[in-house]
């Protein structure tokens, strides 16, 4: 490391910082990693390097490129370093996103790819729209394979660096009936004849320009413009923007990345973690500075997330810790199902209250956007302002909006504005100028929609085709009405989604969001079981919409646990830590043990946003789709260090974790868990009861059944009604 001057080390910007974060502002030459636990101040050492490297003088403004992954979080930064600074503008550096700062670039070297640099930068809309275009000019089905959908599998390619030339011929022909890889250089073609770039190719085309032999000199002139490279957020970078850091770097090789390892989620959008994990395999004889005191979070958080991430593989390994207090145990709290859970969750917040603890310091952390529902619904009826951040409230989502317009039209016919909404939902061929028509029609004879469509349908003022549609619409509409008195509305809501098509419709989606749309039609279905009749399900959900704009400054905030990154609260609520929701079973099947690892740094990130309060539950049931599905608790609540960890059911619910690790039977954890006496033969349960295999039970909600097989306290019963279920022993009695 080149000497620095005694005033520079002895600056004001330096005195505050503690030792790890000072060695990461001051090793200013050669390749380092900042590993920035939760909490351990790295922006300020981000912020601080910038100022120290520009105060002693090592580099002007434009030698520096600092790299962030939000416009917001560049000019935060530009802030701090003129704040730090004395206040003095700084102009004329390379600070931005990986996007912003590549366009940059790119202008100047546009016409290498064969662009002007005043090309066009496109949206999502704009490319979808023309990957239509391109789809129906050589007849690939776009309802089958919608535009959005063969974008974002593109997307994917770039985001790998990937040109049409360099796609694997094994994934050639994984999708759009083969003819992906032909739309994909037709696409990038098209693009070219219009001066335009979407966001991928900013990078694509960079990478490609510096590659290249030909264009030798442009690599040169940027390596010897940059003499430090910056770098936030590394572990969330994809292969594309590894490899255009890497081609920069390869010039100073003074390049620093700041990022956490074990708060990489971002898999399932192309962050690749590896980038992070083989950093001093690719930039050899770098330093390794881990900042790893926190300063967000009481000792015994901290050793909860520890305790859970370190059960992962593939992580470098540091171990945050706190000056501060020990601070309260976590609760975890086993619930019968996922409405006791909301229940004690709003009991939880309302004594948060009355310790003071404003709502603004509140936050509930789901695993999925279906989970809301309960919660929002609870906190409406204790009258606790909240706010779903991220997204929409459910009952708001478009495909609820969907579902609720069809059952608007079962319940009340002349609901113009609910059929309006769905009579090409899912596509029928049913047009503006058809609507038009039948609205003018409504309009001239007095009638509903509903009833200008029965009318017209027995004229000749529609096509064949169309009155056809419209009359088997209606019909559906009228045999859906007809189980309204004899069939219970939730398996009705079930049918009508499935008959109409509108299920399928989504399963045929490929998007990223269509997984999540399915998950929620599924929790509309199970939100109707506690209601008397349809009729009143309806009347409800307008009164939790009424009030739905009805929130102050202090409310309580809803989120995913992804769209938590970079937040924190006092007090955080982390709900359904059951197998299969979190870790999502969706996860793991599609990515193995990659998947699993990204989900405990989930799990991590979510108990890392917590200052002083944690609160973790998990239910022994959840209803989805009407059913109910007996629920495992998470392994990770199996990870969590038992000395830290409070352990409390409703019930005695044996449960917190799958291999006797805990005892809930009392409100505290005990000094020894509960054994079973003999595996695979007999079980004890924590209340003391024997069951043995072969014995015969009772199951409040599944009936009598035989005891088939013994997992620790888990049995596998053969229920007479239900079929075969795996439940916890305290959930059954001898029959």
């Amino acid at each position: 490391m080149q000497a620095i001057s005694q005033n520079s080390s002895s600056a004001p910007y330096l005195e505050s910082l503690n030792p790890a974060q000072r060695q990461a502002v001051e090793t200013l030459d050669g390749p380092v990693l900042v590993l920035a636990g939760a909490g351990t101040g790295k922006t300020r050492v981000l912020t601080t390097r910038l100022a120290h490297l520009l105060q002693t003088g090592r580099a002007y403004p434009s030698q520096i490129m600092a790299v962030t992954f939000t416009n917001k979080a560049a000019q935060e930064m530009k802030e701090r370093v003129s704040h730090l600074l004395g206040g003095a503008p700084v102009d004329g550096w390379w600070l931005g996103t990986f996007h912003a700062l590549a366009a940059r670039m790119l202008r100047r070297h546009a016409d290498l790819v064969g662009l002007q640099s005043d090309f066009t930068i496109l949206d999502p809309d704009d490319q979808a729209r023309l990957m239509k275009q391109i789809m129906e000019l050589n007849g690939v089905d776009h309802k089958k394979w919608p535009p959005k959908m063969v974008i974002s599998l593109i997307d994917r390619w770039k985001d790998r660096a990937m040109t049409p030339a360099q796609v694997p011929e094994e994934e050639a022909g994984i999708a759009v009936d083969g003819k992906l890889l032909v739309l994909y250089k037709l696409y990038q073609e098209r693009l070219v004849s219009l001066n335009a770039c979407d966001f991928g190719n900013l990078l694509l085309h960079m990478i490609t320009i510096l590659r290249d032999p030909a264009h030798a000199e442009v690599l040169e002139k940027y390596h010897a413009q940059f003499r430090y490279l910056l770098v936030d957020e590394y572990q969330d970078t994809n292969v594309a923007q590894y490899l255009w850091l890497r081609l920069l770097a390869q010039g100073s090789n003074n390049i620093c990345c700041v990022g956490d390892d074990d708060q990489s989620i971002y898999g399932w959008r192309g962050a690749e973690v590896g980038n992070i994990l083989r950093f001093e395999k690719d930039f050899p004889g770098a330093a390794i500075i881990k900042l790893e005191q926190n300063y967000r979070s009481t000792s015994r958080i901290l050793e909860a997330a520890h305790s859970v991430i370190s059960q992962n593989e593939n992580r470098l390994g540091k171990k945050l810790w706190s000056e501060g207090d020990a601070g309260e145990m976590l609760k975890v709290r086993g619930l019968w199902d996922g409405e006791a859970e909301a229940r004690w969750v709003g009991e939880e917040i309302e004594q948060l209250q009355r310790r003071q603890v404003p709502l603004s310091q509140v936050a509930v952390l789901v695993r999925a956007g279906f989970q809301t529902r309960e919660f929002e619904e609870r906190f409406i009826k204790l009258g606790l302002p909240y706010r779903v951040i991220g997204g929409a409230r459910f009952f708001e989502r478009m495909e609820i909006r969907d579902a609720l317009a069809y059952l608007r039209v079962v319940a009340q016919p002349a609901d113009d504005l609910a059929l309006e909404r769905i009579i090409n939902v899912p596509k029928r061929g049913i047009g503006d100028t058809t609507v038009n028509k039948l609205y003018s029609h409504a309009r001239t004879y007095g009638v509903s929609l509903y009833g200008a469509i029965s009318e017209i349908c027995q004229t000749d003022e529609l096509g064949a085709k169309v009155k056809t549609t419209l009359m088997k619409l209606l019909d559906d509409f009228e045999r859906w009405r007809s189980f309204v008195n004899s069939m219970h509305h939730a398996e009705l809501t079930a049918m009508i989604l499935e008959e109409s098509g509108y299920n399928q419709m989504w399963k045929e989606d490929k998007t990223p969001e269509a997984p999540g749309r399915l998950e929620n039609l599924r929790e509309l279905v199970s939100s109707l079981q506690g209601f008397e009749h349809l009729q009143e399900f309806l009347e409800h959900v307008a009164l939790v919409l009424e009030n739905q704009d009805q929130t102050n400054g202090d409310s309580i905030s809803i989120m995913t646990l992804h769209g938590a990154k970079g937040l924190e609260f006092d007090a955080v609520f982390l709900p359904g830590w059951e197998e299969g929701l979190f870790p999502s079973q969706r996860s793991m099947d599609e990515s193995g043990l990659k998947g699993l690892e990204e989900e405990r740094r989930l799990a991590y990130v979510g108990i890392t946003r917590a200052r002083k309060q944690a609160y973790i539950s998990f239910a022994a049931n959840r209803r989805l789709y009407g059913n109910w599905v007996n629920a495992i608790p998470s392994r990770f609540v199996d990870e969590l260090p038992r000395e830290h960890v409070d352990v409390s059911s409703d019930m005695g619910l044996y449960g917190a974790n799958r291999s006797s690790h805990w005892d809930t039977s009392s409100s505290r954890s005990s000094s020894a868990p509960s054994v079973p006496l003999t595996q695979g033969a007999k079980v004890q349960t924590a209340a003391g009861v024997v069951f043995e295999r072969g014995e015969r039970i009772f199951h409040e909600k599944f009936g009598y059944g035989k005891i088939i097989h013994i997992d620790g306290h888990k049995l596998d019963i053969a229920f007479e009604k239900s079929g075969t279920k795996r439940v916890m022993d305290s959930f059954v009695s001898k029959a």
